[in-house]
């Protein structure tokens, strides 16, 4: 066991409560205050969550004057930004829940600001830690495939829209495109080593969530449901990516990776939850296809049950980063491009044409 961490929580919906039930797991783990800008919210929390002892406050900026070994940034998509940088400034490690930012401005200084503090930024990516993504991560390394040319990625749930800050422009920035569709993509581009994009051609729409046949507050839904895009990257490289919150079909089909030697065909956990379909809950089964001596080859991969809980071993790996003194687990830089590629797509989506796709040097 290692240093003994003082941890503190920054907005307290029901993400922060999945951060400190796993926290809570921790012997080695103390979470000392919670901050929420709704007054009245930090205080409920604390005793709900049952934090004997834990300080509430209203401005998040007096949590951070705390002599805190790190945080969780557990905010609505819109007030990522400015937490993230004020923890960084304050001497704070940092784990952030994804969509990174609302902007890709927002992501370039959150991480430029990682870089001059040297405090860690790392990104709540859960799939990352399930040993199957961590296999087919392996697998397309080890060269088997050749060069990959094609990606095809992305996820439907048929019945799967939340609601409250998620639907709203304002404070989420987008809807099933950062919300899920970052994982999506994370789960492609981790596999092949985060390439550079290039360019973006998308589309996105909100048939569903703005008729109240299908949600209970069309009136406030102002972000998108659904969302496609085909993306460039160099390297002759392509991804059709495409992603919903609802659709009137079973899957939007499985991952692949075409390359020149052999393919690999990815598909998500069968479920009939409404919330099932996307790369946020798991593998279903991992196929590999080539062909050899002139026969054509199906080779079934195994799929193993993870261990512990995805989200405890992405909470655990913050956790002994900062204990240890080691890099981000997921570090904002990587998820920099993620976000970029997002954004490419809002604004393609937008604008009704293919856009570039620019990231500075950080």
């Amino acid at each position: 066991m290692g240093k003994r961490l003082k941890i503190g929580i920054i907005g307290s919906g029901g993400i922060a409560g999945a951060h400190v039930r796993q926290y809570k797991k921790m012997d080695d783990v103390d979470i000392v205050a919670v901050a929420d800008i709704v007054p009245g919210k930090a205080a409920e929390f604390i005793a709900k969550q049952e934090l004997a002892g834990a300080s509430a406050f209203e401005d998040h900026r007096r949590l951070l004057e705390l002599d805190l070994d790190g945080v969780s940034i557990c905010t609505p998509n819109v007030a990522h930004y400015r937490t993230t940088i004020d923890a960084l400034e304050a001497g704070k490690q940092v784990l952030l829940e994804k969509p990174m930012s609302v902007t890709l401005e927002e992501a370039i200084e959150m991480v430029q600001t990682a870089k001059r503090t040297g405090n860690m930024l790392t990104i709540g990516f859960q799939p990352r830690y399930d040993p199957n993504m961590r296999a087919i991560r392996e697998l397309v390394q080890s060269g088997i495939l050749g060069k990959v040319y094609y990606i095809q990625t992305g996820g439907g749930r048929r019945r799967g829209m939340p609601g409250g800050t998620f639907i709203r422009q304002e404070l989420a920035g987008s809807g099933a495109l950062a919300d899920i569709g970052c994982y999506s993509l994370d789960m492609a581009l981790n596999s092949i080593g985060y390439p550079k994009p290039l360019t973006v051609s998308a589309y996105s729409s909100n048939y569903f969530g703005t008729n109240p046949k299908y949600h209970k507050e069309a009136d406030r839904f102002n972000v998108e449901d659904f969302g496609m895009a085909m993306v460039r990257f160099e390297g002759d490289l392509v991804l059709n990516f495409k992603i919903s919150w609802a659709m009137h079909m079973d899957s939007l089909g499985p991952t692949l990776f075409l390359g020149t030697d052999a393919g690999l065909k990815v598909t998500p956990p069968a479920t009939n939850s409404p919330w099932g379909g996307v790369w946020d809950g798991g593998i279903g089964t991992v196929t590999l296809f080539h062909d050899i001596a002139g026969h054509h080859t199906e080779s079934p991969i195994t799929v193993v049950e993870p261990k512990n809980d995805r989200f405890y071993d992405k909470v655990r790996d913050f956790v002994e980063a900062v204990q240890e003194g080691r890099p981000a687990p997921i570090p904002g830089e990587q998820i920099l491009i993620n976000q970029a590629i997002i954004d490419g797509m809002l604004r393609s989506a937008a604008a009704r044409r293919e856009v570039d796709i620019h990231i500075p040097e950080v």
